[in-house]
């Protein structure tokens, strides 16, 4: 029982206590409540007061800006009256100026109306005047001014004429002296420094036979050996009374070659019989082709002209057996490689590119039996397929004229190629081919006015042309043999150059009686 009033006791302590510290704490808080509340009406009055008092000052503050603005204004506005006032005095100076000079310009166009009245009537009075004069000069002369000046330009055309003929021969002679010279030279030069064989061939190729037996044993019975060559080889085999020799005929000069060295084999071996014929051609085929890559290989070598396609070395071999007038084509072919090199070399210009085109220019020939086309473009197509350069296409195609000569090393090989066929002994002409040339450069020359004969000389690497003194003065005889020349050059085809000599004689004959 004690111990349950003692905690009920307790219990009491306690919610007294607790009342008593509420009303404590409750007391306490409404006294800081009250602090604060005097606290902040008193900074409310502290923050009144401060505020009319910046508020006053921001006011003065703004009074003494507006003035101060005020002034400024003032003051601009009085520097742009100023200024505007100067401007107003200037302008009024500058009208009076221009008022002044006006009134000068108008005095001015005056007297020029007056002086150009004064240059009319004068220029009118000269005009008659001159009209007076010319009727009087032609009444004189007994000529009018349109006779007059027709005769002035016909004598000044005559003498312009002249002079210019003498200008162009003396030009083309100091010209010619010098280029002949300095070309003399080089090709002399380029010439001795060259030299290559030249094996003469024609269309036809003769094999020798032991005996006369053998022609028998060649044609076989009822002609089947001779049928089976001719097949075979595409060549005709013609046996005659030429002893101990038959002769193979064809345009084709590898089939020609492989035709002989079938033959050749046939006449060692001693049988001969339709499948031995066979075998035999078959092996002359590839002994063939095997010499073309040889000679062909060889020409590059000789030549220094290296990286060539194999097909375009397979035709260089293919003209060793090709020939023109009776010029070994592959042989003619290393000698302007060689001659257009030197050329080069002499004059500054690609050596290896002068070369390689000398080289392959007639390239064309080893098909142009096969394929339509001069052989000019034939090559130039071929080296166009396997892929050489632009300047050694061109000058394929350029060395015979199908097309315009536009680079130094095309000339070269033209003129290369020209040098090696017109040499002495480098090809054969035929008698028809040499008599046409010549009757033809007579023709030409026949055919200008003023031509009394003409003589195609020195196997037609010359025209002698005699005119008639009263048609053609010595100046127009120089204008005379470049027109020739020219008609020369486009209507003929030559190897080397034709020298146009003009004659022109005048003879006075008299007698004493």
């Amino acid at each position: 029982m004690d111990v349950v009033y003692a905690f009920i006791i307790a219990a009491v302590v306690g919610i007294i206590g607790i009342i008593i510290g509420y009303i404590v704490r409750k007391k306490l808080g409404e006294a800081k409540i009250k602090s604060a509340e005097d606290a902040a009406a008193k900074i409310l009055i502290d923050a009144k007061k401060e505020s009319e008092t910046k508020k006053k000052e921001a006011l003065i503050e703004a009074k003494e800006e507006i003035h101060r603005q005020r002034a400024e204004a003032e003051r601009e506005n009085k520097e742009r009256r100023n200024e505007i006032l100067h401007q107003e005095k200037r302008l009024l100076k500058k009208e009076e100026d221009i008022d002044r000079k006006s009134e000068s310009i108008e005095k001015k166009e005056e007297n020029i109306r007056n002086k150009e009245s004064e240059i009319e009537d004068k220029y009118a009075k000269i005009s008659d005047l001159h009209q007076q004069k010319v009727k009087e000069l032609e009444n004189i002369s007994g000529l009018t001014s349109q006779d007059a000046k027709q005769i002035l330009l016909q004598s000044i055309e005559e003498d312009t004429r002249h002079e210019a003929a003498i200008l162009v021969r003396d030009i083309e002679g100091q010209a010619r002296e010098e280029g002949e010279k300095r070309a003399r030279e080089i090709v002399a030069s380029a010439i001795q420094r060259v030299a290559a064989d030249h094996v003469a061939e024609t269309t036809v190729s003769v094999v020798p036979l032991p005996n006369d037996e053998m022609k028998g044993r060649i044609i076989g019975r009822e002609g089947r050996n001779i049928r089976t060559l001719e097949t075979l080889t595409g060549i005709d085999l013609i046996i005659d009374d030429t002893p101990e020799a038959v002769i193979l005929s064809g345009f084709d000069p590898v089939r020609r070659e492989i035709a002989r060295v079938a033959l050749e084999k046939l006449i060692l071996d001693g049988r001969i019989q339709p499948g031995r014929i066979e075998e035999m051609v078959e092996k002359a085929k590839k002994e063939v082709e095997q010499r073309i890559w040889d000679e062909g290989e060889q020409a590059t070598f000789t030549t220094n002209v290296h990286g060539l396609h194999s097909e375009i070395i397979k035709l260089l071999g293919r003209l060793k057996f090709r020939t023109s007038y009776g010029q070994n084509v592959l042989m003619h072919s290393m000698e302007v490689a060689h001659l257009a090199g030197v050329m080069a070399a002499e004059l500054g210009a690609d050596v290896n590119l002068a070369k390689r085109a000398g080289l392959l220019h007639d390239i064309g020939k080893a098909i142009d039996h096969e394929v339509e086309g001069s052989h000019a473009v034939i090559g130039a197509d071929m080296a166009k397929k396997y892929k050489e350069s632009p300047g050694v296409i061109h000058a394929i195609l350029a060395h015979h004229g199908d097309a315009e000569v536009n680079s130094l090393e095309a000339a070269l090989v033209q003129a290369a190629d020209t040098v090696s066929a017109a040499r002495p002994g480098a090809r054969r002409e035929t008698i028809e081919y040499y008599i046409k040339r010549l009757q033809k450069l007579e023709e030409i020359a026949d055919s200008f006015e003023g031509v009394e004969k003409s003589f195609a000389i020195q196997a037609g690497r010359e025209v002698r042309i005699i005119v008639k003194p009263d048609k053609v003065d010595d100046f127009m005889a120089t204008r005379f043999a470049r027109d020739i020349a020219k008609r020369i050059e486009s209507e003929l085809e030559y190897p080397g150059q034709i020298k146009v000599v003009i004659i022109r004689e005048m003879r006075v004959v008299d007698y004493a009686k």
